[in-house]
């Protein structure tokens, strides 16, 4: 008779007796026994017993992802400045010290320190934000997603019992996808307005808006087209004009910005990107942008605009579900005062970098290039805006480039992922691609020796 693949494994007690199991701490007896359930299985499908050994190596495998964080620092060699899948906007120094120090204690998040009582967390971002936009008031909440469906809940709701839904108008090449399969449409729906699309993908004209008002209509929205553009045969009312339409009426004006930029972007060579600003002065009555993106602050969705909107988007009983907290309240303050103080360009992280010259950028590559050695060769290449901002707009730079066959040069960018910390470049025509813009000088170091450990392996 065989003997018996189950009595094979070892005990509970015998494996929490090893050293490298008991390095688990006070969840190692939990994953153990996750490990020997593993064990069982494989035996009943009909392979055989793992040793205590390879147990042993699972119950590590189960504590690294458990114990260990999966959120880690990642160096961003890729040339994409504003990487919607490595965290979009890096942080500047004052954010993340702003961050830290409401982090350590208590705040007075919601708070009146001269009056001794409750006050209203809204209250530490609104004046920046009215002296930075001229808005006549302003909120933040945790993402323009939300900002979006908050400002269409306050619009959507009804005046009377038993009224038809109110409506809102949209250009129907503007109900676009904005990222993870979420859609302008779906947020639209969600919130309870009903959605009036007019005109065309490639062209809307100010008559088609003019002709889908009714009595029900509540605003007109513009959606900016901040992570595609269409080209060639197109047509769309300027906000100005939109603007005069919706008042005539007596509508809100509406405008989804996106990425939300503080700054002009064609004194870098790159195409005009609407400003808040431009955009109120234009006659929209609400604003609504990004924080992580081109404003280069923490992930948040702030809202511009007309005072009574602000204020009854503020009762709203949605605000409280995405409302920010005391570190993204803090440091995103932080972020507006760069822009108040002017100097966005120095110490903002994503302006740094769209400001970078080539010059510096080259010298920089070099540098890498020598301590690499023969494998790197320094090449032309740009640099790309990204994450939903300035759709296909690039800038100048220079690369680092380690060419290779197919299967190599991706086992080069496999280690180098796998390092720590992690680097990322981009693999274009057999050849591995590190642009020093999106690296910060001070990561210089830890990148050299990321990639020669990845080349030595």
């Amino acid at each position: 008779m065989s003997e018996n693949p189950y009595r094979a494994l070892p005990s509970v007690d015998r494996l929490l007796a090893r050293d490298d199991v008991r390095a688990s701490g006070d969840a190692a007896a939990d994953l153990v026994r996750q490990a020997l359930e593993s064990a069982r299985e494989a035996i009943a499908s009909g392979r055989g017993a793992p040793s205590e050994d390879e147990i042993a190596e699972q119950v590590a495998g189960l504590a690294r992802v458990v114990l260990e964080p999966s959120l880690r620092r990642v160096i961003n060699a890729s040339g994409v400045i504003v990487h919607t899948n490595l965290g979009r906007a890096p942080l500047s120094e004052a954010a993340i010290e702003a961050m830290a120090a409401v982090a350590r204690g208590y705040s007075n998040l919601e708070f009146d320190l001269g009056a001794g009582e409750r006050g209203s967390r809204y209250a530490h971002l609104e004046p920046v934000l009215r002296q930075l936009t001229g808005a006549e008031a302003a909120i933040a909440v945790n993402n323009n997603a939300s900002a979006l469906l908050l400002v269409l809940s306050v619009l959507a709701e009804r005046r009377a019992e038993g009224d038809a839904p109110r409506e809102v108008i949209i250009s129907r090449g503007q109900a676009v996808e904005i990222g993870g399969g979420f859609r302008i449409p779906d947020v639209m729906a969600q919130s309870g307005v009903r959605l009036v699309e007019v005109g065309t993908t490639n062209r809307t004209y100010l008559r088609d808006y003019e002709r889908a008002i009714t009595a029900e209509t509540a605003a007109i929205m513009r959606v900016h087209t901040s992570n595609f553009r269409v080209v060639g045969f197109t047509k769309e009312p300027s906000l100005q004009d939109l603007g005069r339409v919706a008042h005539e009426h007596g509508l809100a004006l509406l405008d989804d910005l996106g990425s939300g930029c503080l700054l002009e972007t064609t004194q870098f060579g790159l195409t005009a990107e609407p400003t808040v600003t431009e955009s109120l002065a234009a006659g929209a009555d609400v604003c609504m942008f990004s924080g992580d993106k081109l404003l280069g602050g923490p992930q948040a969705g702030i809202i511009a605009g007309r005072g009574d909107l602000l204020e009854a988007a503020r009762r709203h009983p949605l605000a409280r579900a995405v409302r920010m907290d005391k570190a993204t309240i803090a440091g995103l303050h932080a972020t507006l005062l760069h822009y108040l103080r002017g100097e966005a360009l120095t110490q903002v992280p994503v302006w740094r970098m769209i400001a970078a010259p080539v010059a510096e950028i080259e010298a920089r590559a070099k540098r890498w290039k020598r301590s690499l050695g023969s494998k790197a060769q320094v090449v032309d290449g740009r640099s790309m805006v990204g994450g939903g901002s300035l759709p296909e707009e690039s800038l100048p730079t220079k690369l680092v480039s380690v060419a290779g066959a197919g299967a190599w040069v991706t086992g080069l960018a496999r280690r180098l992922r796998e390092g720590d910390p992690p680097v990322v470049g981009r693999i274009e025509s057999g050849a591995l691609l590190l642009d020093p813009r999106t690296v910060s000088p001070s990561e210089d170091a830890e990148l050299v020796a990321g990639v020669k450990h990845a080349l030595a392996g």
